[in-house]
């Protein structure tokens, strides 16, 4: 019986290194999927647009947004949508990330976008602690809401 014992045991220790390695592969594999949802450039996605577009964000254009900002793993950081509260700022003259300088030209006023941005146009390896880590891919979802103090026109609408 001791050597079924013995037997059995040694089975088992010849087992663990083809299972640490199973495990290594799994943990390697995971963080290789997790990053897949990062970008390497500035992707805009128009979600809803205008039927008519009689307002346009320009370079240099006072604009007014409202945003929701969440990292890749959907944890939301920034929401002005929530405080009901749109930031107001001068665009493409580096008040805000470059992703939203670039991300948000040429938008309409009552449209809808989602810019999803690479770490280089948001925070940088710095990230924005304690919220924002460093290397961070952002997403915000966007609505322009007034350009130089024009606001929408209620005309019929696209959703796209």
């Amino acid at each position: 019986m001791a050597s079924k014992r013995n037997m059995s045991t040694r089975n088992v220790w010849s087992m663990l290194p083809p299972l640490v390695l199973l495990l290594l592969l799994c943990i390697a594999f995971s963080s290789v999927v997790a990053k897949k949802s990062d970008v390497s450039e500035l992707q805009i996605g128009v979600k809803y647009k205008p039927k008519s577009c009689n307002i346009q964000a320009h370079k240099g254009d006072r604009i007014k947004v409202h945003y929701r900002g969440s990292l890749t793993d959907g944890t939301v950081f920034d929401s002005s949508f929530e405080r009901g509260d749109p930031i107001e700022f001068e665009i493409g003259s580096g008040q805000v990330i470059k992703g939203w300088d670039q991300g948000l030209l040429g938008m309409c006023v009552g449209e809808k976008r989602k810019l999803k941005i690479p770490s280089k146009l948001g925070y940088g390896a710095q990230g924005s602690p304690p919220k924002i880590p460093g290397g961070a891919t952002l997403i915000f979802d966007t609505e322009l809401v007034a350009v130089n103090g024009k606001g929408t026109s209620n005309d019929a609408d696209i959703e796209l």
